[in-house]
């Protein structure tokens, strides 16, 4: 049978452009705040700022005096008492410059996304359908900014660096914004995914989106532990298939969690299984009839091979600031990539009895 081709933009139901081009604004600013914060927790900067002051907080200091008034503050947490002591003014303004950074650009992106919102709603732009998710995407950011500082209030007491939990959960909400900004914007292109002629094709392709948010979490417990400078050698682990000291002297609920080795170990091996099962499922699309989905198979795969080596280099170089900041921007191409092929299947670009669904 005919592949179902994608319409021409914004002549479906309920598509608008301006709209798109606001969603896209806003996703491109999702993805500066995954790179800036990623660089914010390799800079070890991110205890630098001890208070959640979400409006106040918008000015840095501006004094002397209140530069010295920061520092103090700083002074009083363990990141400071036992791995900072000493630290000079100079280098701890390095340090607070990429917090606030990452904050600001936080209260940048609220802004961006709050005052076009407020707009499209007094002017009756929105799609009735879309508002609900509109509304979640709203809410969605305001929890992620209160979960950041959940994150980093971790940190400030008992700890040297923030709970890996914690980390993990900042950054799985970053993404399921990303990808629910994806979404919407690219059903406010081509108009609503064909919800009566999803394939097995898409199943498998929202498994494999789903298993892309999953390693990302995982390296986030890697990022918390700093995981990734123990074991720097490939394929094995120091010759071995299984590191020494998996478990840490940890049970196995907690080590898997917890255990420098058995968090490694975890993200490198669930690395093969994605991309052996990504390389498949990107064949199998490849083979369609749709060009669309054609396209987004390459994609798919390109990307795929890209981050597993760019992960192999970033291990055994130690995970250095550039290419570890690399890795963590293969990891936003590969889940976009994703999220756009499941759309894709979902839009109905292959029917359920194409021979492709099989």
């Amino acid at each position: 049978m005919t592949a179902h081709a994608l319409p021409k933009p914004f002549t479906a139901a309920d598509t608008h452009r301006g709209m798109f081009w606001w969603l896209v604004v806003v996703g491109l600013f999702v993805c500066a705040m995954i790179v800036v914060g990623g660089a914010t927790r390799l800079t070890d900067s991110g205890l630098s700022i001890t208070e959640w002051r979400p409006v106040t907080g918008a000015l840095p200091p501006l004094t002397e005096a209140g530069w010295e008034a920061e520092l103090e503050k700083y002074r009083q947490i363990p990141e400071y008492q036992e791995q900072n002591r000493g630290m000079s003014m100079a280098e701890f303004q390095f340090i607070y410059w990429w917090e606030w950074g990452h904050r600001q650009l936080g209260r940048t992106l609220g802004l961006v996304y709050f005052a076009p919102f407020v707009f499209f709603l007094a002017t009756r732009q929105a799609p009735r359908r879309l508002l609900p998710r509109l509304w979640v995407l709203f809410g969605l950011g305001g929890l992620q900014g209160a979960i950041g500082w959940w994150m980093v209030s971790s940190g400030l007491v008992d700890r040297l660096d923030v709970s890996q939990y914690r980390l993990a959960t900042h950054l799985s909400m970053a993404f399921i914004i990303l990808g629910l900004t994806l979404w919407t914007a690219l059903e406010l292109r081509y108009g609503q995914a064909q919800a009566l002629t999803r394939s097995r094709l898409f199943r498998w392709s929202w498994v494999f989106w789903a298993a892309v948010l999953v390693q990302i979490a995982l390296g986030a417990f890697v990022a918390g532990l700093d995981a990734g400078r123990i074991f720097n050698t490939w394929p094995g682990f120091q010759g071995q298939l299984i590191p020494d000291d998996y478990l840490s002297g940890m049970p196995f609920w907690q080590a898997i969690f917890e255990s420098r080795p058995a968090v490694q170990f975890q993200h490198r091996w669930f690395a093969y299984l994605l991309l052996a099962g990504g390389l498949w499922l990107c064949w199998t699309v490849i083979k369609s009839p749709a060009p669309e989905l054609k396209r987004m198979g390459h994609v798919v795969a390109a990307a795929l091979i890209v981050q597993v080596v760019l992960g192999i280099v970033t291990l055994i170089h130690v995970a250095p600031l550039s290419l570890s900041l690399m890795h963590q921007a293969g990891a936003i191409i590969l889940f976009l990539a994703s999220g756009g092929l499941a759309w894709t299947a979902a839009r109905g670009a292959v029917p359920v009895e194409s021979e492709a669904t099989r």
